[in-house]
């Protein structure tokens, strides 16, 4: 399918909602956004890269930091990725979102529904 980003930070039964995204989404790879404890303790997928970033930092300094390791982790000819921002603050979104439109990257929201996995 593609790349898939996420968000696996706080709120209470996200994690699962993130875990069945992936398991079910059958995507190429997935890239998630979390702090240390999110890196220590998400028991990683297939094809899953986790990527700690201090959330406590400003703004600004969060979107760099998402985008200086999504700039190494994308690759070049990859111009829309499958995003889910079940998990995490609107920070954290307001980064991550802020990050893909600076690296020119399209985004298509993936959510879990009743149906399924599906673009919203």
């Amino acid at each position: 399918m593609s790349t898939l980003i996420a968000c696996l930070s706080t709120g209470k039964g996200t994690w699962g909602h993130v875990s069945r995204v992936i398991q079910d989404g059958k995507f190429d790879s997935v890239i998630l956004i979390t702090n240390d404890y999110g890196k220590e303790n998400f028991q990683k997928l297939e094809n899953t890269d986790l990527v700690a970033i201090k959330l406590e930092q400003g703004m600004k300094e969060l979107r760099d930091e998402i985008y200086k390791n999504l700039k190494e982790k994308i690759k070049s000819d990859e111009t829309e990725v499958a995003l889910n921002l079940a998990s995490g603050t609107g920070k954290e979104h307001m980064a991550l979102l802020s990050a893909l439109l600076k690296l020119g990257i399209g985004i298509r929201l993936m959510a879990l529904t009743k149906e399924g996995i599906e673009e919203i």
